[in-house]
């Protein structure tokens, strides 16, 4: 039985459903932005923080492998003590770890705040999602949602690395954490006036809290252990110890879920093919992305010698790109179904990334980036939308929840382990061709043309994963869904 409480008002609060979607949009696109937002920042970081080359990927990693480990956990949390009371606290988790982040004056200090914040985020954002799923129901009207949510996760990186360069430039590298801290507190002000508080009243109020410790731990372990590969050695005592252990956790995370009442993941929901699809396409997908943002910004900064606000201003055209081109995808995904929207829109990921391989040292932003820059931004609109709906398609109400956490998860954690992986190749080639020295814009570069040849092949790997997974998911029924009015509990 679902509860829902606070707004007795049901036409009213009907009404302001779309408002709610507007809300709960911005602080998705908060939540995606802040994983990006940080690139363009990270030399000046770097410098003011004293941060190593090889360390300076874990102000990303902190953030992407807490909010991804968690991601689950926080959607348990949602569904028993309410929606609404859980994306208030994620709100205020975020905000204050935002602000630490900025006074942070170590790097310890700011990877511990990056971390904090991705607790947040994994807090508020499958709360958010969850909410969305109750107050749109199943057929046009949530599809149309979901369109609005894929939009917003395709846009928010590009966004993200704009905004990054503004604040960088004009205010200072703390700015690019402060900047949440006021819009997450203006949303948590504004939730109560516009969302009900809703939760699922049936289920039994017991915590998978095991599991969450064990996957968080296995897949952070796991990233650690392909980061510091590159100086301990792949076949070092250390690397082979530290990936066993990654495995043991993750295989004893499968061993408590299968045991577990209340699991963090039901396994049987892999039975749905689109679901199973758009995961493990979204998990190798970003493996590519997120490295292609890290890198493009290292390069246009270590190499062509640009500012953080020319950094920013070059991504306009990717940023554009995906906006407009998620816009599009909306429609034809609703005409042509999920299948022949998502495969193009990786094939053109991949191009993209094969034109990125071939930067060079002397190159300059309309040479080597503007192009594969516009390839990118078609092919990730393209796939974002989607993925998103194919997610959750022909999942039951009451594991919406679970859905939107695993496609979130799947997001987080392929970004973390793919810029591992990727980082760990370039950072390699870059010093064995400085030989000891400080790396020359010819060393970075083919460090650079390496990471993407690699995130290329990611992306050729999701490519052929969504060809011989996806089924053909129409995006909408071919009615109108009836919409119905939620239901209130006044105590």
């Amino acid at each position: 039985m679902r509860i829902v409480e606070g707004m007795p008002d049901t036409r009213s609060a009907y009404e302001r459903r779309w408002q709610a979607l507007a809300l709960l949009a911005m602080t998705q696109f908060v939540v995606v932005l802040d994983a990006a937002i940080v690139n363009v920042a990270l030399p000046s970081i770097g410098t003011a923080l004293d941060f190593s080359q090889q360390n300076l990927q874990w102000v990303v990693n902190a953030y992407v492998l807490t909010f991804g480990g968690f991601l689950l956990l926080g959607g348990r949390a949602a569904d028993l003590l309410g929606r609404r009371r859980m994306f208030i606290l994620g709100l205020i988790v975020f905000a204050l770890a935002s602000l630490a982040g900025g006074l942070a004056q170590s790097d310890t200090q700011l990877i511990v705040a990056r971390a904090v914040q991705g607790l947040g985020g994994a807090i508020l954002a499958p709360a958010a999602l969850s909410i969305v799923a109750a107050t749109f129901v199943e057929g046009a009207e949530r599809n149309k949602a979901m369109g609005v949510w894929g939009a917003v996760a395709g846009s928010g990186g590009a966004a993200g690395v704009l905004l990054g360069g503004v604040l960088t430039e004009w205010l200072g590298w703390e700015w690019v954490f402060w900047v949440n801290v006021p819009i997450a507190l203006f949303a948590a002000f504004l939730a109560p006036r516009l969302i009900a508080e809703s939760r699922d009243a049936d289920l039994e109020r017991r915590y998978d809290v095991a599991g969450a410790i064990s996957v968080t731990a296995g897949l952070s372990i796991l990233v650690y252990a392909l980061v510091d590969a590159e100086s301990a050695g792949w076949g070092s005592t250390q690397t082979v110890g530290l990936l066993a252990l990654a495995v043991a956790l993750l295989g004893a995370f499968v061993a408590i879920e299968l045991r577990s009442k209340q699991p963090l993941v039901p396994f049987r929901i892999f039975r749905n093919r689109p679901l199973l699809a758009a995961n493990l396409t979204m998990l190798v997908f970003v493996c590519a992305l997120f490295a292609m943002f890290f890198f493009i910004s290292l390069y246009m900064q270590q190499v062509l010698g640009f500012e953080p606000l020319e950094t920013g201003l070059a991504y306009l055209p990717l940023s554009a790109g995906i906006i407009i081109a998620a816009g599009v995808a909306s429609q034809l995904t609703t005409r042509f179904g999920v299948k022949p929207v998502l495969v193009p829109g990786l094939v053109l990921i991949t191009l993209g990334l094969a034109w990125f391989s071939q930067i060079s040292a002397d190159g300059s932003f309309l040479a080597d980036v503007l192009g594969p820059s516009v390839v990118c931004a078609v092919g990730a609109g393209m796939v974002f939308v989607p993925i998103t709906i194919a997610a959750v398609a022909g999942v039951e109400e009451r594991e919406s929840g679970l859905a939107s956490g695993l496609i979130n998860t799947s997001q987080q954690i392929g970004g973390a382990i793919g810029l591992a992986i990727l980082a760990t190749l370039a950072n390699t080639r870059t010093e064995n061709l400085a030989g000891g020295g400080s790396p020359d814009a010819q060393a970075l570069t083919e460090g650079f043309q390496l990471a993407f040849l690699g995130a290329a092949g990611f992306g050729l790997l999701a490519t052929v994963i969504a060809v011989v997974l996806t089924p053909r998911v129409r995006a909408t029924p071919e009615r109108e869904a009836v919409v119905a009015e939620p239901a209130v509990d006044a105590t």
